[in-house]
């Protein structure tokens, strides 16, 4: 069974409950959702290490960035993860794998696209396939990108945490990509 993994950091526990959501997304596709979360005890003198997740995104077919948008970017956690990848990139790793991201921030515009842009870019640093959302926003409430956000899964949170809608979207990304990657799209290039 392919595994996608979803790698995030989560301060106020909303892009955790997130993660959650594109995992059970990947699992019902037929994938093997991973949850990886980044903590701050990982991280020594500013540089990220924890091996242990590295090498599970090293064996994964898929991976889903996730990380709060602080400042118009991800956290800083989220990048310092994101830095510690680079030796994963001269050896080019991750080349060819699938990659789809998501944020969440406090406003319904808070800059969550800068976040959805450094993912795009690091996984292109990495040679990786990009997998946006493939629904427009649409009249109904219920359907999938209320945000109408492409590029991937943006949504804004309050003290309750992700709106129904919102997990909905995010659990409709995870099974995107998990239908890819159990297509064999990706690794076969």
């Amino acid at each position: 069974m392919p595994r996608v993994a979803i790698v995030f950091h989560t301060v106020t526990g909303h892009t955790a409950q997130t993660a959650r959501a594109i995992g059970e997304g990947v699992a019902d596709a037929g994938a093997e959702p991973v949850l990886l979360a980044i903590h701050g005890r990982d991280i020594v003198e500013g540089r990220y290490d924890n091996p242990a997740v590295l090498s599970a995104v090293d064996g994964a077919s898929a991976v889903v960035f996730g990380a709060p948008t602080f400042m118009g970017g991800p956290s800083a956690q989220f990048k310092a993860f994101a830095d510690a990848s680079s030796d994963r990139w001269e050896r080019q790793l991750w080349r060819n794998k699938l990659a789809a991201g998501f944020t969440t921030g406090t406003a319904p515009n808070g800059d969550q696209a800068g976040t959805l842009q450094y993912f795009v870019v690091l996984a292109a640093q990495h040679g990786m396939l990009w997998v946006s959302i493939d629904k427009p926003c649409g009249v109904d409430p219920g359907a999938p990108n209320t945000f109408g956000v492409q590029l991937g899964f943006a949504a804004a949170v309050g003290s309750a945490g992700v709106a129904q809608a919102d997990l909905r979207t995010a659990r409709y990304l995870g099974a995107r990509v998990g239908q890819l990657v159990a297509s064999g799209a990706g690794r076969t290039i």
